[in-house]
C-alpha cells in the first residue's frame, strides 16, 4: 500500500489491528435509551490514518444521525478510542469437546 504524506509519524505504541476489541465514546443505545458514554466495539478496518469500529448496537453521529453500519471511523490519536479493558466474548469458530 503506498504510503500517504504527514505532518509528524504515527504514534508507534498505539496500533490497532482489525479484530482487536477497542472502547469508543460516542452516543449509541443501551437497555432502549441513547445515551453518550463507553460502548465497546471491534475494529474491521485499519489504514494509515483511520480505524473503523464496528458496534452491535446502534451508534449516532453528534448531530444525531443513526449510523446504518454501525460502522464510526476515528484517527489513531483520538481522546474517544481506547483498546478494550476487557475482551468481547465472540464466538472463535468450532471448539472440540
Amino acid at each position: 500500500m503506498a504510503r500517504s504524506p504527514f505532518m509528524r509519524p504515527p504514534d508507534d505504541e498505539v496500533t490497532y489491528h482489525v479484530g482487536d476489541s477497542v472502547d469508543v465514546f460516542c452516543d449509541h443505545e443501551k437497555n432502549g435509551e441513547r445515551i453518550r458514554d463507553w460502548a465497546q466495539g471491534i475494529v474491521v478496518q485499519v489504514d494509515e490514518k483511520l480505524v473503523a469500529v464496528q458496534f452491535r448496537t446502534n451508534v449516532y453521529l453528534t448531530d444525531g444521525w443513526m449510523v446504518p453500519d454501525h460502522i464510526l471511523w476515528f484517527p489513531f490519536d483520538s481522546k474517544h478510542l481506547r483498546m478494550a479493558k476487557k475482551d468481547i466474548s465472540r464466538p472463535t469458530g468450532y471448539q472440540i469437546y
